[in-house]
Order: structure tokens, then sequence, then C-alpha cells
């Protein structure tokens, strides 16, 4: 793995030790005013426009954007820019509408699985809780493999440790406080880390004044830019129906429609995190077309970190550290507190245990942490995965969804689509190497299809998964 080791390992992990211990005590301090498990779960349903909105908007923006949408423009150019953007911050638009109704109709609800429970059966709801869990572990697994290879792209540290540190910070204050620490720490950090972005992006521009353009992208790899490269449209559109359809099953976003004070607060702070997500998104990625036009070998990964830290300033190197840990901790503590809820609320309907269901989920939830910091500390790339994930969330979303505006959808129905969906998806689902799919490459020749099929397999993929489904719906 490259390395600049601008910072010592000492310092890097003294520096991450204090960040991550000065959430741990504001989160348990704050807390202790809040305890039981109303507030747990949903903070006592009396969140205002402000922390909501900095909650939403924290939760949504993990590490992962220091990475995913700049080393995406590298090969997928501004589509996949566009896409990256708008597919992030689009479940929050479809909330304002999805988030009233599911508020009125299922004033006590807490979870999104509960809903479907309560809408279908055991059948339908099992599946879409195994695919909820699944999806928010791997999301778990990225923030922390995300935040430890760039500590030690900074500073040369173990990914062990740095993985080890924030896991268990994370889960410290989490398992304690539940949904109002999650949310008051998400205001902390979204202060902090909304400060060092806006640091971060002026030292970008102003080290790359004369390339920060579009005209600099079009004179040095116009195809990043050109309505016939063919991947602009693909990843842009891949991107798009991938990231919205896996943060509508995001349980992270749902608690927080049900915390919020009432349905007013919802919209604003909902309509404000859409607004603020777009253009963070999107000058992330634009950092990555920058980076490749200035040079077309950069490693996609590091594309924003190539331009930022060029100078290899020690400066900066801390205000990316404490970005970075700041991002990660913010979308952790909402994801273990997501699945800890999902445990908590329908745990009974899956695992028959005479005990607390609590306690039951803070034990599941050490050892969803115990693989994480396993996985992590490997530095793998788990960006296959991650697309295997949302893959079943395309399969389900628009049933899903579908069904709680149309009663002509029964639970078999549901199933059956889902499954279809899937199975269709998977079929052109491309190999970890993407150069071949169950049926194009194995079951039959690749030179059998048309070439945008062979190779665009991602895309023609999550395409069938999505909207396969609708072709079943009316099926007896």
């Amino acid at each position: 793995m490259e390395q600049i080791n601008i910072l010592s390992q000492p310092s890097s992990i003294i520096l991450t030790l204090v960040i991550s211990v000065i959430f741990v005590i504001v989160g348990i301090i704050y807390s202790n005013k809040y305890q039981g498990l109303n507030n747990y779960l949903v903070a006592n349903r009396s969140v205002g426009t402000f922390s909501l909105t900095a909650s939403l908007v924290a939760s949504a923006l993990g590490a992962w954007i220091l990475f995913g949408p700049a080393s995406a423009a590298t090969w997928g150019g501004i589509g996949a820019v566009i896409g990256y953007a708008l597919g992030t911050a689009f479940p929050l638009f479809i909330l304002i509408y999805l988030g009233k109704k599911f508020r009125i109709s299922y004033p006590k609800g807490k979870t999104l699985i509960e809903v479907i429970r309560i809408r279908f059966g055991s059948k339908l709801f099992k599946l879409i809780l195994f695919l909820s869990i699944f999806y928010m572990t791997i999301f778990l697994i990225a923030e922390v493999t995300a935040v430890s290879i760039l500590i030690k792209y900074i500073s040369g540290t173990d990914l062990w440790i740095t993985a080890l540190i924030v896991i268990v910070s994370s889960l410290v204050y989490t398992l304690y406080g539940g949904l109002r620490a999650s949310i008051f720490t998400d205001n902390i950090q979204f202060i902090v880390f909304g400060l060092l972005l806006l640091i971060s992006f002026s030292y970008l521009i102003s080290f790359n004044s004369n390339d920060y353009n579009f005209e600099f992208i079009k004179l040095n790899n116009p195809n990043l830019l050109s309505s016939n490269y063919i991947p602009n449209f693909t990843a842009g559109l891949t991107f798009f129906i991938a990231v919205a359809a896996t943060n509508l099953f995001h349980q992270g976003n749902w608690q927080r429609v049900y915390a919020a004070k009432n349905n007013n607060v919802l919209k604003k702070s909902l309509i404000i995190s859409f607004l603020i997500i777009i253009p963070v998104v999107f000058l992330m990625g634009f950092s990555g077309l920058v980076a490749v036009s200035q040079n077309s070998s950069v490693f996609p990964d590091l594309a924003f970190f190539s331009l930022l830290l060029k100078e290899q300033s020690v400066t900066l190197s801390i205000i990316i550290l404490v970005l970075a840990i700041s991002l990660t901790v913010s979308s952790i503590d909402t994801l273990i507190n997501a699945i800890s809820s999902l445990i908590i609320v329908d745990g009974n309907k899956v695992i028959k245990f005479k005990g607390n269901y609590l306690k039951l989920s803070k034990q599941i939830i050490i050892v969803l942490s115990l693989i994480t910091l396993f996985v992590a500390s490997k530095g793998l790339s788990i960006l296959y995965l991650f697309l295997l994930a949302d893959l079943f969330c395309c399969a389900a979303v628009l049933t899903v969804f579908y069904s709680f505006y149309s009663k002509s959808l029964n639970e078999k129905n549901s199933y059956i689509s889902i499954i279809i969906g899937l199975v269709a998806g998977l079929l052109l689902f491309p190999s970890p190497d993407f150069s071949k799919s169950i049926l194009v490459g194995i079951i039959f020749q690749a030179d059998f299809f048309p070439s945008f099929i062979s190779q665009s397999l991602l895309f023609c993929s999550f395409i069938l998964a999505t909207f396969v489904p609708i072709f079943t719906w009316k099926l007896k």
C-alpha cells in the first residue's frame, strides 16, 4: 500500500485516540440525562430541526466520501460524480413523502422492518431484515477500512490499531446512550467536519488553482466530460440506483424519521440535508476528475489526497485525520445503533431468547464489531461485497415501497417479485474481475451478446434487479 508518512505513527495514534475519547466522554455525559428504551431507539421522538439535520448529514457522509466519489470519477467521468451525489441525497428527498406517510400510518413505529412486518407478515419481513443487517454490516466494515487505510497512508500506522480505536470508542458511547448519544455527537461531528471540509476545499482549490476547472479536464481528459463516453451514462445511473436504493434500507435514516419532533421538523431537516449533501459529494467527485487529468496513473482511491497532500503539509495531514475520524465515528455510531434497534424491536420474531433483547442486541453488535475489526485489519477492498449488498437492496426497493401505496401487493406476490429481481440481477452481476457473469461468459460466451451488455455488466445487472420486479406485480 502506498504511504507518504507525513505524520509519525505515535502522533497519529495519539491524535486518533484523543479525538475518539472526546466523543466517548461527550456521548456518555450527555446521554446520562436520557435513559430508557424510548430514548435509546427514537430519542423520545423529540429532536428539533438543527439536531435532526446535522444528524442526517453526519450519518450520510462517512469516511467513504473521501474515497468513493473521487475513485468512481477516475473511470466513470462526470456521470459517476453526478450519480454519486444525487444517489446519496435522493433518499432524503423521498423520505419527505415516505417519512410523513409512515409517521401518520404507523405512528408508534420505530424501524422500517417493524412496519414491513405489520404490513406483510413474517416471510418478507425476515428477508428484508437480513438484507438490512447485511448491508449495514458491509457499510460498517467499509467505514472502518477506509479510515484505517487513510491513516496508514498518512503515517504508516498499522490498520488494526486505527480500526480498534474507532470501533471500541464508538461502541462504548453508542451502546450506552443509543440514538440520543448518536444524534448529539452527530451535531458536534457535523460542525467539526463541516469546518474542516471548507478548509480542505479552500486549500485544494488554491493548490490546484489552474487545474480545478472543467476547461483543464476537457483539455487533458475529454472523455470524462464527453456525452459520447458511455461510462458517463452507465456509471452515473448505476451509482444513482445503487446508492439511492441501499440508503432507503438504512435503518439509521428511519430512526431519525421517527425521532423528529413533528412532520414539519422532519420535512425541513430532510430538505436542508438534501441541499447540503449534493454539493459536498459532487466536489469530492470532481477532485477525482482533476486528479486523473493531472496524472493518468493516479491510484483511484487516493485521488482526492493526491491533490490535497501534494505539498505534504503536516497541518493539512492533521486536518485530514481529524476530518476522517469525525466522519467515520458519525457513521459508525449510526450503524451500531441502527442494527441494535432492529434486534431489539424485531429480534423476538426471529430468535427465541429468554433474556433481555437489549442485552442480546449488544452482544450481537460486539460480534459484528469483531468481524469488522478482523476484515478492516486486512485492508481488503470490499467494493465487490458492497455492490452485492446494493444489488439485494435494488431488487427489493420498488416492491417494498410501492406496496405502501398499493393494497393489491400481498406478501407472497412481493416476496416472489423480489426473488425474481434478485435472480435476474445475479445472472448479469459481474465476477470480481468484472470480465464475465453467470449468463455472459459462463452459461453463454460473451460474444453471443451485444458489446454494450458484455462491457456494462454491472449497469445491466442493477437495471434488471431494480425494474424486473415491476413486471411480476400483477402475477397471481
